[in-house]
């Protein structure tokens, strides 16, 4: 018999794990601790994503992994016993609480304390990603219930002191809080030091942002919660999904409804004639570029003679430069459709040249022969970069008829996963591969390794575009980049992008010359134990490469 590869072990597990997650709205409901979750379990176990550490081990929990995890959910998942995924919900009426997770862009609400509604308007990744995340939940609680429930001797005495603790609500201090971290640290398989950590973490981010439970409720809540199944005390956690999700992910409803609403805007500015470039990037850094020395200026303040001293300098002042940024031709448009998805659009004739930071050379006389709008549009999740694009590029109706917009350029730009070099780092697509499906995109960027000072590190090759960032092997990724696809890196909405812009070509809805950019700078490597996604953002290291790609892509679009 055939032995395979590890890399062949992973792409057969991703795929295994894609498929059953693909059927999972026809069927309509499973159950995490059931036969359905099981697979997707093992699935997931085979994988052995870098991100989730040591989620395969039998008798350790995975600590930064769950920080990941709970940052990415509702406050109180882990009370949840019952979980519906919707496409489209109105309970604007209703006493349900709505909880934004602290690191995602997702709405969801608590109909009760165990019952809890996602409403998902980004399409498939979205549904990958909860998937993924309620999987290592489930993983994670199986452990902690073998723990807790030690046969043949019965409940642990930590596992009694912990239930107590969460039950009396019992406010820990100094000694008392070390000792609970310790009975803790014992239940999961983890140093004291490691569990104090990660307390402090959570406890942190519970009293800054309220966006958790702290860490004795949230293992408490999730391994009695498998505990009340084994023993038939309760119903196993189901998880729901209504037929109008099915639809939502088979159409491109809130895309559509986001599209129109930007045409609109642009019809009613009567900007709709003019040069458009579309730029995917944050919220912030093009922004801060074209208005921030001169919000400081009319502040009183001093401009750092550095730009990118004054792109830190305007992490904590952003209001400022909205408030003289929309004096200038500079219009935010907040997202009503659902697809959370802000854009910023910017008149560029209406931007006052002068108070540019004076290290920034941008061209008046192009900006004056060629009139450009920049559509800044925030970063989409995964498969949902297409819906958007696909509809964005598509002609606008008016007047009863369908009238192309004048394109000119097209610029993505964002963080990524690096195999070859270093956090920091700056890498060039010259392709996309999609993870899962075979499909593979060339891409001819107009950002060049020549337009990077010298002393940046930049990769140019092809970047795999991954189904999640949660389903990631260090097996396939090395195989990715050691073969001959040579890939220097990984992403979520690159490939989905590219299949816009190629259909948008092909159906003459833009010119094929049409002027396409990416960049990304690498936020972590997956590859490198201690450098995944699990180990916390950048912070202010990734200043400096995300504003030098803004500053280039500005160039190009303003410069002859």
């Amino acid at each position: 018999m055939l032995e395979l590869s590890q890399s062949q072990k992973a792409r057969h597990a991703i795929s295994t794990f894609k498929t059953l997650a693909d059927s999972l709205p026809l069927k309509g409901v499973y159950h995490p601790s059931g036969k359905t979750g099981g697979r997707l379990a093992d699935a997931l176990i085979q994988l052995s994503p870098e991100i989730y550490g040591s989620m395969t081990s039998d008798r350790i929990a995975e600590l930064k992994g769950l920080q990941y995890v709970i940052d990415r959910m509702p406050r109180g998942i882990e009370r949840a016993t019952r979980i519906i995924f919707t496409g489209q919900e109105d309970f604007e009426s209703t006493t349900f609480e709505a909880l934004l997770p602290l690191r995602r862009r997702r709405t969801s609400y608590a109909v009760s304390p165990t019952e809890f509604c996602f409403v998902l308007t980004t399409g498939t990744s979205e549904v990958y990603d909860l998937l993924t995340h309620l999987t290592f939940l489930n993983i994670e609680a199986e452990k902690i219930a073998r723990q807790a429930d030690n046969y043949p001797d019965g409940i642990t005495a930590e596992w009694r002191e912990l239930t107590r603790i969460v039950k009396t609500e019992e406010k820990l201090e100094k000694d008392s809080l070390q000792q609970a971290l310790w009975n803790l640290a014992i239940i999961l398989g983890r140093p004291w030091r490691e569990t104090r950590d990660t307390w402090e973490y959570f406890d942190k981010s519970r009293r800054e942002h309220g966006s958790n439970n702290g860490l004795f409720n949230i293992i408490y809540g999730i391994g009695n919660r498998v505990l009340q199944e084994h023993r038939k005390e309760q119903d196993m956690l189901a998880v729901y999904f209504t037929p109008n999700l099915h639809e939502m992910l088979n159409h491109q409803k809130y895309a559509a409804i986001w599209s129109d609403n930007l045409k609109r805007l642009l019809i009613e500015n009567s900007l709709e004639k003019r040069s458009l470039h579309v730029i995917s990037s944050n919220t912030h850094s093009i922004r801060n570029l074209l208005y921030g020395a001169g919000a400081l200026g009319e502040a009183g303040q001093k401009v750092p003679v550095d730009v990118y001293q004054m792109a830190k300098k305007l992490r904590e002042d952003g209001e400022i430069v909205e408030r003289y940024a929309v004096k200038h031709g500079f219009s935010p448009l907040s997202d009503t459709s659902g697809s959370a998805i802000t854009v910023q659009i910017i008149d560029m004739c209406k931007v006052d040249f002068d108070a540019f930071h004076p290290s920034l050379n941008f061209s008046r006389e192009r900006v004056e022969r060629e009139q450009p709008v920049l559509l800044v549009i925030d970063y989409a999740f995964g498969t949902q970069a297409f819906d958007l694009m696909d509809e964005l590029l598509h002609p606008v109706l008016a007047e009863e008829e369908y009238v192309k917009l004048p394109f000119a350029s097209i610029s993505i730009m964002g963080k990524a996963g690096i195999l070859q070099g270093d956090k920091g780092d700056v890498m060039l697509p010259s392709a996309h591969v999609l993870e899962g499906v075979g499909h593979s995109y060339m891409v001819n960027n107009d950002l060049i390794r020549e337009d990077f000072p010298d002393n940046v590190n930049v990769y140019e090759g092809p970047m795999l575009t991954v189904l999640g960032t949660s389903l990631q092997n260090r097996a396939v990724l090395e195989r990715f980049h050691s073969s001959d696809w040579c890939v220097i890196g990984l992403e979520m909405e690159g490939g989905h992008y590219c299949r816009a812009i190629n259909a948008a070509i092909i159906k003459k809805h833009v010119p094929p010359d049409i002027k396409v950019r990416y960049a990304y700078y690498a936020s972590d490597n997956p590859i490198v134990s201690g450098e995944t996604l699990a180990s916390g953002p950048m912070g202010e290291e990734g200043v400096v490469p995300t504003y030098l790609i803004s500053r280039l892509i500005l160039e190009k679009i303003l410069n002859d």
